[in-house]
């Protein structure tokens, strides 16, 4: 079997060229126009504002996951110096390198707050969640949240940009020392990343209910960021490869080991959920049950059911055989599938705070996703450029691009 060699790159469309300016142009106001219209819709109905402040925590915490998915990928790929996936490294790097865009669109959640969270409202003198707060208040107050949350971009900005240019440094300097250097970078960001990613879960999506705790809580948002941007790669690399980019660079090896990727972080997302549920059914102590109860009542229970199906036994089952994780099509078919659910699951996790009462899908749900996503992929778009989509400069491209699963 014959591979592409590094000399053979001149020969390959390695850039967006005019698809980037293209899908910057449609992306970017399509987006715009989405978040303007829920503005508008929110601020029109009765308690819209509230309705939209979680559609749009909704819209911004799926993007935001996927970003934070790309860079543990960056941060995992320096760590273990992993030759196989030299060829879609940046295109994760281009992902992650959308943190700082994601740090302007979190200013409509600090305005919010006052809507999303309970902890930032008066509580009534007779409230029985009154007293669980009050030992909980130097944490849980708006100054701080905002604090927090800004120290939380800085970090993840920091590191996915130091990943991002120093990559694209060494596409012209070839300089081995580069990768070295990220080797050494990419344990700190790996232990940073895990404490600020599960302190944001915990402040973002699990004070939504203030009374409400689980030590594993991050672990699991993790695992669905993990999954979700494994999928979001696969879909990236698929699509540039039908647009005629990276054609003879990504190959069925390469897909092979995304493919392992899905089906592992499938798993384990299902292991931690697993585990969270069993361990609080089995405390059955009331502070801890009752977020469950919401969300196996009023028809809350059916999406837990379809969680289960299609976050884990439909994709654990597709992508099992060696055949499905080098099929294209099939690739193709649970990526997207696994999106969907990843948005499914986060909806979960979010709208039964909303208040009483079972899903009840909005436009606002759709109009968030699609403003922020529109925002988000415009980013994308002009961060690419005119820039390689490979990592040119990186001395163990040569080994990804003959790389062969044994």
């Amino acid at each position: 079997m014959s591979h592409p060699t590094v000399s053979s790159l001149d020969g390959e469309r390695l850039t967006l060229d005019e698809l980037g300016p293209r899908l910057f142009r449609v992306a970017g106001p399509v987006g715009l126009a989405a978040l303007a219209a829920a503005l508008g819709l929110g601020l029109a109905a009765d308690d819209g504002l509230r309705r939209l402040s979680f559609a749009y925590l909704f819209g911004f915490s799926y993007f935001l996951t996927l970003s934070l998915g790309a860079l543990f990928f960056v941060a995992l790929q320096h760590l273990t110096r992993a030759s196989w996936s030299g060829v879609v490294r940046r295109l994760a790097e281009i992902v992650a390198a959308n943190l700082p865009l994601l740090a302007l669109l979190s200013l409509p959640v600090l305005v919010a707050v006052p809507q999303l969270y309970g902890w930032a409202r008066p509580l009534a003198p007779g409230d029985h969640a009154a007293a669980l707060l009050a030992h909980k208040r130097p944490w849980l107050n708006s100054w701080f949240f905002a604090g927090r949350l800004a120290s939380y971009f800085a970090v993840w900005s920091w590191a996915a940009l130091h990943f991002w240019r120093r990559s694209l440094a060494q596409d012209a300097s070839a300089d081995p020392a580069v990768t070295v250097r990220l080797e050494k970078t990419s344990a700190p960001v790996m232990l940073a990343f895990g404490i600020t990613v599960t302190l944001a879960s915990f402040d973002l999506l699990m004070s939504l209910d203030p009374t409400w705790y689980s030590t594993i809580f991050g672990v699991y948002v993790f695992a669905g960021a993990a999954v979700g941007f494994f999928a979001l790669l696969t879909l990236l690399s698929l699509g540039l490869q039908r647009a005629g980019r990276l054609a003879g660079l990504i190959t069925p090896e390469h897909y092979h080991d995304l493919g392992k990727l899905m089906f592992a972080f499938v798993f384990f997302w299902a292991y931690i959920a697993f585990s969270q549920y069993l361990l609080i059914w089995y405390a059955n102590l009331p502070e801890e049950t009752g977020w469950y109860l919401r969300r196996q009542t009023a028809g809350w229970d059916v999406v837990l059911w379809l969680l289960l199906g299609g976050h884990f036994l439909a994709p654990f089952a597709g992508l099992v055989s060696r055949f499905a994780k080098r099929s294209r099509r099939l690739l193709l078919l649970w990526a997207i599938w696994i999106l969907a659910v990843h948005a499914l699951d986060l909806y979960w996790l979010i709208m039964p705070e909303l208040g009483p009462g079972g899903p009840a899908p909005h436009l606002l749900d759709l109009l968030c996703l699609v403003g922020v996503g529109g925002v988000w992929l415009a980013g994308l778009a002009r961060l690419a450029g005119s820039r390689p989509l490979v990592p040119r400069g990186d001395p163990r491209l040569a080994d990804s691009l003959r790389f062969e699963n044994a």
